[in-house]
């Protein structure tokens, strides 16, 4: 089955970050609600992939 939800060590691989600089930045995006959409589950995040590859797409 096909994942509909990145987590934080997803977006680690797909942007080549560090893990410090990958929870900043969904962080600021959780917070922000402007980039893409995050949701936060008993503290851990988890982002729509579609949302965020509609991000990414768009060159942001």
């Amino acid at each position: 089955m096909e994942k509909l939800v990145y987590t934080v060590v997803d977006l680690i691989e797909i942007l080549g970050i560090s893990k410090n600089k990958a929870y900043s930045f969904v962080k600021e995006a959780y917070l922000s609600k402007d980039k893409f959409r995050v949701i936060k589950i008993d503290g851990s995040y988890r982002i729509p992939k579609a949302s965020f590859e509609k991000w990414l797409n768009e060159g942001n």
